[in-house]
């Protein structure tokens, strides 16, 4: 389906100190475009018939309820395309892939999640059954806290990966030696992570990647699929739309917290990137729940 250039990366606001990150929200529209990001995603709709789905080589319309697993940085994506439904629910759960060490995936026990998660390199699309089966827990994921949280998804990813007729969905899995500079750009990632709050120059990044100017735009273009700006510019969005959602405290905090030194500028960019303010987007998100 085309180069990484094609689609958009996404940044999910989820830190290396987080478990799991969950929207739960219903809306009218699926507008965002095919994209990748390196956590996996557990996605459940329902009152969803005749969206178009798109993982992988694999485009489907979907049933009234559906339940998918993709595996990291395999291309995904949802459009409306035949659904004239309002009101559909979609829940979304993202986790690193590191959340579960080998380890842990190595025991007996832990055998099931492990091989589903090779599986979800093609993009996993569980029976209806399953999906209405799990519905209750998922429906209940955005109101529990602490370990509570925890425990529940790790007891839905378990019922997954038991769960009969599991179809996979792209025919080809994301290539490996893509992301064979994945290392360099970790650091990158770890520098911009731990410095966003701060004006960013270029310099600095490069000497922190060990590379030249030059050579280091051409790479974070060829790893991200934009410029160096754009790329602060959506990590910074990233965090800030993270803390709209947690944090009891008003959007000029969010933008100043968040490296803007311009509510202007950050209001502005916040509704370029998100096609709402940031005020319009904490009450849409209000379900959202995240736990450290």
């Amino acid at each position: 389906m085309g180069t990484t250039n094609t689609f958009h990366r996404e940044i999910a606001p989820l830190s290396a100190e987080d478990s799991f990150l969950v929207f739960d929200r219903v809306k009218d529209n699926f507008d965002f475009p095919v994209h990748y990001h390196p956590e996996f995603e557990i996605n459940f709709i329902s009152n969803g018939k005749g969206i178009r789905r798109v993982v992988g080589d694999n485009i489907d319309e979907i049933e009234d309820v559906e339940l998918v697993l993709i595996g990291p940085n395999l291309y995904h994506g949802w459009e409306n395309h035949k659904c004239k439904n309002d009101k559909i629910h979609e829940i979304t759960i993202q986790f690193h892939k590191d959340l579960f060490p080998e380890s842990l995936l190595s025991r007996r026990i832990m055998g099931p999640i492990n091989e589903m998660f090779n599986r979800a390199n093609h993009g996993i699309l569980f029976s209806e059954a399953t999906a209405r089966k799990l519905m209750p827990q998922l429906l209940k994921i955005s109101k529990l806290d602490g370990m509570d949280y925890f425990l529940e998804i790790t007891s839905i990813l378990y019922d997954l990966a038991n769960s009969r007729n599991q179809r996979l969905l792209s025919t080809y899995t994301v290539d490996g030696e893509r992301y064979e500079d994945y290392d360099k750009m970790k650091v990158i990632y770890d520098y911009v992570q731990n410095n966003f709050q701060e004006k960013i120059s270029l310099d600095e990044m490069a000497n922190a990647a060990c590379m030249s100017n030059a050579s280091f735009n051409r790479f974070v273009k060829k790893r991200t699929g934009k410029t160096l700006v754009n790329y602060l510019r959506d990590i910074r969005i990233g965090y800030a739309a993270r803390w709209l959602l947690e944090d009891d405290v008003s959007v000029s905090e969010v933008a100043y917290k968040s490296g803007f030194h311009s509510i202007a500028n950050f209001n502005r960019t916040f509704k370029a990137l998100k096609k709402c303010t940031p005020s319009q987007y904490r009450d849409d998100f209000f379900g959202m729940k995240r736990i450290l």
